[in-house]
């Protein structure tokens, strides 16, 4: 499927893996040749696409390699009545791609079962919070970010169960979803840092009361500046924890409504959800020392989590070793038992022999005035190895380049 975040997406959601298909979340901000090569992976037979994307698909027709039946998605259009099947829960619902730096993309899928033990998970994560973050039958839902992500991190799933009002905002346009926001008082969301950054920045945002809106933040670490910033316009935002290969969740930040302003209880990826095993360990698979210090890798396991990359076995073996899922994320519980991602094991600069974090430099900058975005990165260096280089995007990039 490719279409934008509307309530076709939703729909199919549900049709089609209660077709006995598989629903492929075609990620539309890939090339046209990654595209090509999801399609052709995926063994797609059918694709629903909005016409806003027509162009993009037949441009890539001739060379899909399957007979593919092509559905033009559009308002007003009436569907038939159809019985739907009994099949096993184990039956695979839904597959999508995701990319790293190098190589293909790498596909994902999930079951029926898998998707209906996330759900209740999510549920059963955020409806008992006392916290301010819980997610209930008073909210209003509304994705941010694209429906071809993680099933939108698996929350319309949720959102239909609860039976709460959802809002599906169309095309990614940040003042379009701020006037949507405002105007159908949405007030349960979910992000990436960049998304949420575009948002506050737009115009509009300095009129629009977002008192109401909670903003579950995820992809990539919650910068400590960011998240001040969300504060101030009033918005109860907060960190969660996932991977494409994990549904996505893991972990959650849960808010005491009695220090709403701690920051560092906001941007903590917070506690594991229901059912989910989560360890940090070292190279041999020993957990280190629950110090609050002490960092290793991420591995987890729960009841959802992908069974390993889509026809390609080395790589699933490699991703589950040691009878864990490997999340190549570096981090630490602290003294209460709430996880804290201090970097990705790539990114990690070792500089003089010692490993210095990218996201710790990264969430030190933004309390700089005038700074708008920061990336650490290694560079080589003859007598330390490597060390660190932070590229900075002031607030007015226009100004200054100093």
């Amino acid at each position: 499927m490719l279409d934008w975040d509307t309530h076709r997406y939703l729909e199919c959601f549900f049709a089609v893996p209660m077709l006995g298909a598989i629903l492929h979340t075609v990620n539309i901000r890939l090339s046209p040749a990654q595209i090509l090569y999801t399609i052709n992976h995926a063994k797609d037979d059918v694709i629903i696409v909005h016409a806003d994307f027509w162009d993009l698909l037949a441009g890539i027709a001739p060379q899909i390699e399957r007979d593919v039946r092509f559905i033009l998605v559009q308002d007003g259009a009436s569907a038939p009545h159809f019985d739907f099947a009994t099949f096993s829960e184990q039956t695979v619902a839904t597959t999508f791609y995701t990319t790293g730096t190098t190589g293909d993309p790498k596909g994902v899928s999930y079951t029926h079962r898998q998707l209906v033990l996330h759900t209740l998970s999510i549920l059963a994560m955020f409806g008992p919070m006392t916290a301010s973050n819980r997610f209930d039958q008073n909210d209003v839902y509304m994705p941010i970010p694209p429906m071809f992500q993680v099933h939108a991190w698996g929350f319309p799933y949720a959102a239909t169960l609860l039976g709460v009002k959802q809002v599906y905002p169309g095309r990614y346009d940040p003042a379009h979803l701020l006037q949507l926001i405002g105007q159908e008082r949405a007030s349960f969301s979910h992000s990436v840092p960049t998304i949420l950054h575009m948002l506050l920045q737009v115009d509009p945002a300095q009129s629009i009361d977002l008192s109401h809106w909670k903003v579950v933040i995820g992809g990539s670490s919650l910068p400590h500046g960011l998240a001040a910033s969300a504060l101030a316009r009033g918005i109860n935002v907060f960190a969660a924890y996932g991977l494409s290969e994990t549904c996505p969740l893991l972990t959650v930040a849960q808010i005491d409504p009695d220090h709403a302003d701690d920051l560092t209880a906001r941007c903590r990826a917070g506690w594991p959800a229901p059912m989910v095993d989560l360890r940090i360990v070292d190279d041999n698979m020993v957990d280190v020392p629950c110090d609050g210090a002490t960092t290793g890798e991420i591995v987890a396991r729960a009841p959802w989590l992908t069974e390993g990359d889509v026809g390609n076995k080395q790589a699933t073996t490699e991703l589950w070793r040691g009878g864990y899922l490997h999340t190549g994320d570096v981090g630490r519980f602290d003294d209460v038992g709430r996880l804290l991602i201090t970097d990705r094991i790539k990114d990690v600069i070792k500089s003089g022999g010692e490993w210095i974090s990218s996201l710790t430099l990264e969430s030190l900058v933004p309390s700089c005035d005038d700074v708008a975005e920061v990336a650490a990165i290694a560079v080589p260096d003859v007598k330390w190895g490597e060390r660190p280089l932070l590229l900075v995007v002031p607030v007015n990039a226009a100004a200054s380049d100093s």
